[in-house]
């Protein structure tokens, strides 16, 4: 067997991703890489991340450049060992050919499925092996399926992963179930249903999200396996009423910008794109008196209308909480109310987005509750 070159390749976030823009590389050649080390910025069209190392080895060689646009699996770099010659890496370099599209990404079928539950068309995306309890993914207000688009294709390296957009969310049909967490719970079970979800699912929650899974998990605790909570709505009252009224009434970019600037620790991560994104979808048919009917009855005068806490400690289940220190839109404080069986963590220089700001620690967390470790 000859000596090895390894390359490094443009990543996938999501499912929409197609390419990514080259910021700066954070290592230099002729450095050791370590597994998991980030190596290189790169800024997509929703968000900017690090790319990390999924292998140990010396950088020989940086091909992308900073400011270079490069398809998802393009070459960044090249990782070998000292005794690979200068001339090989040319070569391989040279020869190197981005796959074509498709191949085992196609294997996991369609991007986007849909179905309807009580009348509501609901698009949903499922990813990973057929086998298995899946990993459900429920996103929080204002959101829809890309929040997860960190964290959908590691779970399904060895999970069956579904994502969905909820009721008057993403690209799901602007009618709600009903304005109470109760209602939204009932909902995504009977959409459960509908995807044809057999097995007890894992469920992951963010915001309002974390809410509906722990009142999924009270209603109907048999087909609940465990639970993973990202800065949840329902541990306490408090909420930032500033955020939740701001993103319903923003009518511009000048409006929306500082609003969504509170989801994260660094505003730097509000791209324009993320804006333009968000600004499309409410002014969507039918949205945004949706927003604002939801808004009121969940969060109205800064105040969370559903608080869990007994019911969340009355789980006998495993249960994940993870919050941002920073978190500006539910206090980071409200982690000290997750039950004593409840494993914990909280980031520093972490907002209310830790499934985005801290992607990889997150991951790699859900991946040891998911195994039962």
């Amino acid at each position: 067997m000859g000596a090895q070159i390894i390359p490094i390749v443009m990543p996938k976030w999501g499912l929409e991703m197609r390419e990514g823009t080259v910021q700066d590389w954070l290592v230099k050649e002729g450095q050791r890489i370590e597994v998991g080390e980030a190596l290189v910025d790169v800024e997509t069209d929703k968000i900017s991340n690090a790319v990390e190392a999924t292998d140990a080895g010396l950088l020989r060689r940086i091909v992308a450049q900073s400011g270079e646009t490069l398809p998802v699996k393009a070459l960044l770099g090249v990782l070998a060992d000292s005794e690979v010659s200068d001339a090989q890496i040319e070569a391989y370099v040279a020869a190197y050919e981005v796959p074509a599209a498709g191949g085992e990404e196609d294997d996991t079928g369609p991007s986007f499925e849909y179905a309807d539950v009580d009348g509501i068309r609901i698009r949903y995306a499922r990813r990973g092996p057929a086998q298995g309890g899946p990993v459900v993914f429920i996103h929080g207000f204002g959101g829809d399926l890309n929040n997860w688009l960190f964290n959908l294709d590691a779970v399904a390296e060895k999970h069956p992963v579904i994502a969905l957009d909820l009721p008057g969310h993403g690209q799901s049909q602007a009618k709600l179930p009903g304005a109470s967490i109760a209602a939204l719970a009932e909902f995504v079970l009977k959409f459960l249903r509908a995807a044809e979800v057999t097995e007890a699912a894992h469920l992951v929650g963010h915001s309002m999200g974390g809410a509906i899974a722990i009142q999924m998990a009270a209603s109907a605790p048999e087909r609940v396996a465990s639970l993973a909570l990202i800065s949840p709505a329902g541990l306490d009252t408090a909420i930032n009423g500033g955020y939740t009224d701001g993103f319903v009434q923003a009518q511009s970019r000048r409006e929306l910008k500082p609003v969504l600037e509170q989801l994260f620790a660094d505003p730097e991560l509000v791209s324009r794109q993320m804006i333009d994104d968000m600004l499309k979808f409410k002014r969507m048919d039918g949205v945004e008196p949706l927003l604002a009917e939801l808004g009121a009855a969940l969060f109205g005068g800064g105040r969370q209308s559903a608080v869990l806490t007994d019911e969340l400690s009355a789980l006998d289940k495993p249960v994940l909480v993870f919050w941002g220190n920073e978190d500006r839109v539910i206090p980071a404080q409200q982690a000290a109310n997750a039950p004593s069986h409840a494993k914990v963590i909280r980031f520093e220089a972490t907002g209310h987005m830790a499934m985005l700001e801290k992607a990889s620690e997150v991951n790699a967390a859900l991946q040891r509750h998911l195994s039962g470790g």
